[in-house]
């Protein structure tokens, strides 16, 4: 059912519900009186955009872009962007900012609960050691020290080896 502007004929095309000490209160407006109202008129805009931005808002807003993870570098704007996560320690860079999605995501849930491999903290410890050297790499040839990277090239191969 079309709805009518509450001050003309014309049809509405801002509809806003208010409660008010319990009560219902439901305004119809046109285009021109919703102007007149203060109301402003804003075009659709994509479900892309529009889960872009409440995602942002949920996560912090731009506050959220400055924070790093210390471990691989990744900002929470990039891993807004890719919704992918660099490192272990990414969890615990960005423990408040993923918590509240988590928690949307997992029904309430935002820790593993449930068994967990006895070797599990040989392997952090591993891929830890692994992600600074490949750090560490990066940041070599960065700076053009060639040398450097090349012995951090052979010392992570042989980490590579040695895990396999």
């Amino acid at each position: 059912m079309k709805r009518k502007c509450d001050k003309c004929d014309r049809p509405a095309t801002h509809h806003s519900v208010e409660i008010i000490k319990g009560q219902k209160i439901e305004k119809n407006f046109c285009e021109a009186h919703a102007a007149e109202e203060g109301l402003e008129s804003t075009p659709h805009k994509p479900i892309n955009d529009v889960l872009k931005d409440f995602v942002a808002v949920q996560s912090g807003g731009s506050t959220a872009d400055d924070v790093c993870c210390s471990l691989c570098g990744l900002s929470f704007s990039e891993f807004r962007e890719h919704s992918l996560v660099g490192c272990p320690e990414c969890y615990k860079a960005f423990a408040s900012l993923l918590s509240p999605l988590l928690e949307r995501a997992h029904e309430g849930g935002n820790h593993h609960v449930g068994k967990v491999p006895r070797h599990a903290g040989r392997i952090e410890a591993r891929q830890v050691q692994l992600i600074r050297l490949r750090q560490r790499l990066s940041d070599a040839v960065t700076n053009e020290d060639y040398e450097m990277a090349a012995q951090l090239r052979d010392d992570i191969r042989r980490f590579e080896e040695q895990a396999s």
